[in-house]
């Protein structure tokens, strides 16, 4: 048994990643096992250190904040500094060596990234917040209130910013808030007086023409008044007018296919590939100068991606 362990012990090597470490002298078999130091803190202490990393993460972005918002002078590991005014770009370059102070400051982080992903302005802003309900919650934590009962607040809190925002109306800002929940953040909420004497919540998904048929015998369905035939394909002989003008726009902007032989093209040899697509529309917002111009861009574009919520307000009546 002693032979055996000797030349078990004479072989042995010690294997990455693993907490047992084996080690050989010349007549002796040993074990050890390592542990990482870990450093703990509780209570008041885990709170204040983590704190420190809030306020000095804030303290940077919030100089960034409004119309006056300071530059931001970061370092880059290669090529020239990067000057900037946006909060989350500022959060994201900031890590201190002290593991608490970098706790801290990753939750405000957290929040800044969430902030950009969902509605991609604002983060100056929620870090801002972020600062004040963390401070602010401390002094009630350590003041003896339950740490359930603030978060039950802080929620609660929340859930009334909707209610806020219109004004103390309840019901308008559970309307909102569902409103938010289907169109999501590309779609579009617009509000319209109402006919009746309750709130009302209509989303429309998909493309909805602002105009009505150019003829009332269009009508199939004259029941409720709907068209249910398939997309037209226009035939003509000749084109004039605001109807060339829409043609050639098409043309230009996506490539509009004409089906005539003139240009070695029947009806019959159609496909599917012919017709026109829009893969980015967000470009064409941002390129435009027009605040009109935008406006339509960005409806066209909740029609197609998210869809537009009316709300109906009531009717104001006098009793």
């Amino acid at each position: 048994m002693y032979r055996f362990a000797t030349a078990l012990a004479s072989k042995a090597r010690i294997i990455k990643n693993s907490s047992h470490l084996v080690s050989s002298s010349s007549s002796r078999l040993s074990w050890s096992r390592n542990y990482a130091a870990k450093d703990i803190k509780f209570g008041v202490e885990a709170r204040a250190v983590m704190l420190r990393g809030v306020e000095e993460l804030a303290d940077a972005v919030k100089v960034t904040m409004g119309p006056k918002g300071l530059d931001v002078v970061l370092e880059q590991s290669y090529g020239a500094p990067k000057v900037t005014k946006d909060g989350v770009t500022v959060a994201q370059k900031h890590w201190f060596k002290d593991r608490f102070i970098n706790v801290g400051a990753s939750f405000v982080k957290q929040v800044a990234n969430a902030t950009h992903d969902v509605a991609g302005d604002g983060t100056t802003c929620a870090t801002v917040l972020t600062h004040a309900i963390y401070t602010e919650g401390c002094k009630s934590v350590a003041a003896g209130m339950n740490a359930m009962d603030l978060r039950r607040g802080i929620t609660m809190a929340v859930d009334a910013v909707g209610t806020i925002s219109a004004n103390g109306e309840t019901e308008i800002g559970e309307l909102i808030a569902k409103a938010m929940e289907k169109v999501g953040k590309e779609g579009v909420i617009t509000i319209t007086d109402g006919k009746t004497l309750d709130n009302e919540l209509e989303v429309v998904e998909g493309m909805k023409l602002d105009r009505g048929y150019i003829s009332p015998y269009f009508i199939t369905n004259q029941k409720n008044q709907k068209c249910r035939q398939q997309p037209w394909l226009i035939v003509a002989e000749d084109v004039e007018s605001e109807a060339l003008a829409t043609l050639i726009l098409n043309k230009l902007r996506v490539g509009l296919k004409v089906i005539t032989s003139e240009v070695g093209l029947k009806l019959e040899d159609l496909r599917v590939e012919m017709l026109g697509s829009c893969k980015k529309l967000q470009s064409g917002i941002e390129l435009r100068t027009s605040d009109y111009d935008k406006e339509k861009l960005q409806e066209r574009l909740a029609k197609l991606s998210g869809g537009v919520a009316v709300l109906k307000v009531r009717l104001v009546t006098f009793m």
